[in-house]
């Protein structure tokens, strides 16, 4: 049993170096000026002092207020759209249900190239111009699903008479569902939208295949475009540790308000 658990621990251990010294190695050299990855020359804040204050990297800046722009929009609806659809789902019972739960968990599982080829070919077939708002349009439609999943927990674990009983006391069910439903589902609102934030951010793929030819470029596009004329600008490197930074951030906060949440269903 020791062996197995030393095994465990091992391969546990090697996983993590794997996948987490390419960060840090970024992270390190992020504070020195070498145009070139791996060769110190002195610690130095300069990259981040320029990220934001040199005019030779607005095209990178740019970059970053749309994939932000896009990320907040993306969120907000998926937000709205995700909760009304979890609601609908929760009062649906039998087939109808177990139907509507698979087809909310396919987008889930469709690998992001056959999402964002059928979201391509939907525009397309359409006639709509790709842009701006074809990217929100499909951040919101792949968002949506894992807002769905973070609100149906609170939907299961809400007193189902409270809605009745809101209506009993007078409120119409407008009210009921502002000052009674939405509340309940706060936390998980919260949770669904910082995990749409990310999933918008963190996108590639979809993106690529529907922001069109008229020049719109987020932070994923415009590092696959620098990466292909044969290497990264030295720029990326504190841009990309100050994201591993705020994704690591907001997945700590999801963890903590779910360990929260679970906490207070067992005190009940």
């Amino acid at each position: 049993m020791k062996m197995k658990k030393l095994i465990a621990q091992s391969y546990l251990w090697i996983l993590l170096i794997m996948l987490y010294s390419p960060i840090l190695i970024i992270a390190i050299f992020s504070f020195t000026e070498a145009k070139v990855l791996g060769n110190w020359t002195g610690f130095s804040t300069k990259l981040y002092t320029s990220l934001f204050t040199s005019g030779s990297h607005h095209s990178l800046m740019s970059a970053i207020q749309n994939t932000l722009i896009i990320a907040v929009l993306a969120a907000i609806f998926s937000t709205i759209l995700g909760t009304i659809a979890a609601i609908g789902i929760h009062n649906l019972r039998g087939r109808r249900k177990a139907m509507m739960n698979t087809l909310n968990n396919i987008p889930m599982l469709n690998p992001d190239i056959i999402t964002g080829i059928s979201l391509f070919l939907l525009f397309v077939s359409l006639g709509i111009t790709q842009g701006f708002t074809t990217v929100i349009l499909a951040h919101i439609t792949f968002c949506t699903p894992y807002v769905v999943l973070c609100v149906m927990p609170r939907l299961l674990q809400m007193n189902p008479n409270i809605y009745e009983a809101a209506l009993d006391l007078g409120a119409t069910p407008a009210q009921a569902m502002r000052k009674v439903i939405l509340p309940e589902l706060k936390s998980g609102m919260i949770s669904g939208f910082i995990m749409a934030f990310t999933l918008s951010i963190d996108d590639f793929a979809v993106t690529l295949f529907t922001k069109g030819t008229e020049g719109l470029e987020t932070l994923s596009t415009y590092i696959y475009a620098d990466a292909r004329k044969g290497g990264l600008t030295p720029a990326l490197r504190p841009l990309s540790t100050i994201i591993f930074v705020t994704v690591l951030i907001l997945l700590i906060v999801i963890n903590v308000r779910s360990e929260r949440n679970r906490k207070r269903v067992e005190n009940l």
